[in-house]
């Protein structure tokens, strides 16, 4: 029997043996962080480390930034409360607090009139599009972005991002809101003093250990030009998919209207393809079966049975959107795996075709 080929890295990515390892060490520790004693001592230590692990990763400083449960947190408590825009391509937990009225355009690039209350992903989680941040951004979902191209948050110009642990590496549940320095943070979650009076509670420490430990891997990867290997698999796949048909579209490399333009720049391992006639969800179950794990879009919007709204903000027609399958890959996704995918992709099309 074939192993299972993980595909889904943009939903979660495998743990890495560095963050593995970190929690394993910590995990006999007993001290909690706000205690002043020796054993308090020794965990705030270990906090702060991971702390300065994340920021180095960010291109920020250790003081700004908060632990949190995750990006929606984050989100949170960087958005509640304050009217910001945003363009129909943000992540659920992005849009839940912005006017999402900004006009995207057929590539999926959004259109920003006031940075300064406005929020913008730097990358999509379905398409892999990568957007021009302007200077004076208010808010910026860094989560897919994070680990897999080079920036430095400090050069990026905006207020505040939003990262989270699980996208890189790291353990689920566990994230963090990175802001410019002087920037005030009204705590949502109050009772302590916990993360500089900016979210109360006592820290997860050994989530906050493994996410420094693979923010520190994944930058390392990063600047050995892991994710430059990783674009060279997931271009093979692109063009071992495309046939002469033309019966599949890859959103974000083109537009629904076929439109001449200049493509943004993508994710080196995201790939959408919209397939007209099968249903994403079939796509997934069918694939499923077959042993790929795939998705058919974001992980948060997994289960609802509706049309992707990224692609319908692109200009995609509603049937299009929901016939997309979002393809993920990673470092140690090989050639072969993908050209077998792609095989048994087609296939499993032919297959769909001679029943309708």
């Amino acid at each position: 029997m074939r192993p299972r080929l993980y595909l889904d890295w943009n939903a979660t990515t495998p743990l890495r043996a560095e963050a593995r390892a970190a929690m394993i060490a910590a995990m006999d520790l007993v001290g909690n962080p706000s205690s002043v004693h020796a054993e308090g001592r020794a965990a705030k230590g270990l906090l702060e480390r991971a702390r300065a692990q994340v920021a180095a990763a960010l291109g920020a400083e250790g003081q700004d930034v908060i632990f949190t449960s995750g990006t929606t947190e984050a989100a949170a408590l960087a958005l509640e409360g304050k009217g910001f825009a945003c363009g129909a391509v943000e992540h659920d937990a992005v849009s839940a607090w912005c006017v999402a009225d900004l006009p995207v355009d057929g590539y999926g690039r959004v259109a920003v009139a006031e940075p300064a209350r406005t929020a913008l992903q730097l990358a999509n989680s379905e398409t892999g599009v990568i957007q021009d941040l302007p200077a004076g951004l208010a808010v910026s979902d860094l989560t897919q972005a994070f680990g897999k191209i080079p920036f430095a948050f400090n050069w990026l110009g905006c207020t505040a991002g939003l990262v989270s642990a699980h996208k890189l590496g790291g353990p689920k549940g566990v994230g963090a809101l990175v802001v410019r320095r002087g920037t005030e943070v009204a705590a949502r979650l109050r009772g302590g003093g916990q993360e500089m009076g900016r979210r109360a509670g006592t820290e997860n420490i050994l989530g906050a250990v493994g996410f420094g430990a693979a923010a520190e891997a994944a930058a390392r990867d990063l600047a050995n030009g892991v994710w430059e290997e990783v674009a060279e698999i997931r271009n093979i796949l692109k063009e071992a998919l495309e046939n002469p048909t033309k019966d599949l579209y890859f959103p974000g490399w083109e537009t629904a209207t076929g439109e001449i333009g200049t493509p943004p720049a993508i994710l080196p391992n995201t790939l959408s393809v919209v397939t007209p006639g099968w249903k994403g969800e079939t796509q997934v179950m069918r694939l499923d079966l077959m042993g790929y794990a795939v998705s058919a879009g974001s992980a948060c919007s997994s289960g609802k049975v509706r049309a992707s709204r990224v692609l319908t903000a692109m200009g995609w027609p509603e049937a299009a959107a929901g016939s997309a399958l979002r393809i993920s890959i990673g470092p140690g996704v090989t050639r072969e795996e993908v050209l077998r995918f792609a095989e048994d992709f087609g296939a499993a099309r032919e297959k769909h075709r001679a029943k309708v």
